[in-house]
C-alpha cells in the first residue's frame, strides 16, 4: 500500500512537472506499443444490475469505468489502431504518436451486451481473443459460475453434500472458505471426468444446495460466453476475433497444446470467414516450450499479461500487455497512455511463466 501511494505521487509530480506529457511526445514513445487488455466489463443495463465487478474486480470493471477510460484515451490524443495493423507499424517503424491497441480477453456475453456499444460509440478498432467451446455449449462457464454462487451466498451456510465430496457443512462468510469449496467442485469435476453437460448439473445442484434460483442465472447470460451468431454479428461489424484456445486452457503435452490452437482456429474461422493468427495465453500463463508450438500453427503474435510497452526487439510472442482493473486512478491509466507508468512499473521477473 505505501508502494503504491509513492508511485501515484511519483505520477502527479510527473504530471504537473510537464515531464509526462514530453515523454508522450517524444521519439521514444513513438517507438513504443501500448496494448490494453480488459476482461469483464459488467452492465448497469437489466433487472437485477449485473454485479461481476463487485465479485471479483481484477477481472470485471462496469461500463461507466470503461466509458472513462475510453474518454482518456481520446482525449490524450493517442493513436487506437487495430492489433494486426499497429504490429506492422512497430516493426516498419512506422507507429503513430502514443499508439495504443485495445484487445478484451475471453469473449464473454458480457462484451456483446456492455462493451461492444461503448467501443460503437467511440469508434475504437479492438480485438477480442475469444475461446469457442463454451459458445458452442451456452451454458455458464462451470469454475466461474460456482465461484459466483458461493460468492451470492456468502454469510449463509453450505449443507452437507457427501454426493459432491463435501462431507460437512462450511461458512460461506470466508472467503478462504468460499475458494476452497470452488476448488473441490472443479477438481471434483475433473477426477469424474465431467463433460461440460454433467458440469452444468453439478453448478445446477450446487444452486439448488443455496437456494439460488439456478435457471434464472443461466437466463441473465451472466458468465457465459457469446453464441457463433453473436460472434458473426459484430465480425461483420469489424471486432477482429482472434485465438485464446478452444477450452481456455494450455496442455503441456504438444499434441493437446496445438490440438487446442487448431480447433479454436477453425472455430472462429468458420464463423467469422476471416483469419486467425493471433493468440493470447489463458490467464497470462506461458510456458518457452509454448512458443516453437506456436510457431508450427502459423501464430504471428502471442500476448501475456506483463506490464509493460512493446518496442520492436520484443518477442512477438511474449508481448506485454496492460491489464486495466477497476483498481487503476485515472492519474495511473493516464501515466501508461503517455509512457511514465512503464518506466515506472515493477518487473516482476516473468510472475505469470509456469515454471514446473
Amino acid at each position: 500500500m505505501m508502494l503504491r501511494t509513492l508511485r501515484r505521487a511519483g505520477f502527479r509530480a510527473l504530471k504537473t512537472s510537464g515531464i509526462s506529457a514530453a515523454l508522450a511526445r517524444s521519439s521514444w514513445r513513438r517507438r513504443h506499443l501500448l496494448i490494453l487488455c480488459y476482461h469483464g466489463i459488467s452492465s448497469k443495463i437489466g433487472i437485477p444490475a449485473q454485479d461481476e465487478h463487485e465479485w471479483q474486480p481484477m477481472l470485471y470493471m462496469t461500463e461507466d469505468v470503461l466509458t472513462s477510460r475510453f474518454r482518456l484515451i481520446k482525449n490524450s490524443g493517442c493513436e487506437v489502431l487495430p492489433l494486426g495493423e499497429a504490429l506492422k507499424h512497430l516493426h516498419a517503424g512506422t507507429l503513430p504518436s502514443r499508439s495504443v491497441a485495445i484487445t478484451f480477453d475471453d469473449g464473454g456475453y458480457d462484451f456483446y451486451r456492455a462493451a461492444y456499444p461503448v467501443v460503437r460509440d467511440f469508434g475504437f478498432p479492438v480485438t477480442v481473443y475469444q475461446t469457442t467451446y463454451y459458445s458452442d455449449f451456452p451454458k455458464p462457464i462451470f469454475n466461474l459460475a460456482c465461484s459466483y454462487l458461493l460468492w451470492k451466498s456468502r454469510g449463509r451456510r453450505l449443507p452437507a453434500a457427501p454426493e459432491l465430496g463435501i462431507l460437512g457443512e462450511v461458512d460461506l462468510s470466508s472467503e478462504v472458505k468460499r475458494q476452497e469449496v470452488a476448488n473441490h467442485l472443479n477438481a471434483f469435476a475433473e477426477q469424474q471426468n465431467y463433460s461440460g453437460a454433467a458440469k452444468d448439473e453439478l453448478a445446477a445442484k450446487l444452486a439448488a444446495l443455496l437456494g439460488e434460483d439456478y435457471e434464472a442465472f443461466c437466463a441473465s447470460r451472466m458468465l457465459q460466453l457469446m453464441t457463433p451468431a453473436e460472434i458473426g454479428e459484430l465480425s461483420a461489424q469489424g471486432v477482429d476475433f482472434q485465438l485464446h484456445t478452444h477450452r481456455h486452457r494450455t496442455p503441456k503435452e504438444e499434441a493437446l497444446f496445438r490440438r487446442e490452437i487448431r480447433e479454436n482456429r477453425q472455430r472462429l474461422e468458420e464463423i467469422t470467414g476471416k483469419p486467425a493468427t493471433h493468440f493470447c495465453y489463458p490467464s497470462g500463463v506461458y510456458r518457452m516450450e509454448f512458443l516453437p508450438w506456436l510457431k508450427q500453427e502459423g501464430v504471428t503474435s502471442a500476448t501475456t499479461c506483463e506490464p509493460s510497452l512493446v518496442s520492436a526487439p520484443t518477442n512477438p510472442l511474449l508481448l506485454p500487455r496492460l491489464v486495466d482493473t477497476s483498481f487503476k486512478t485515472a492519474l495511473e491509466f493516464e501515466s501508461w497512455l503517455d509512457g511514465t507508468g512503464a518506466l515506472l512499473a515493477r518487473r516482476p521477473v516473468s510472475a505469470r511463466m509456469n515454471h514446473d
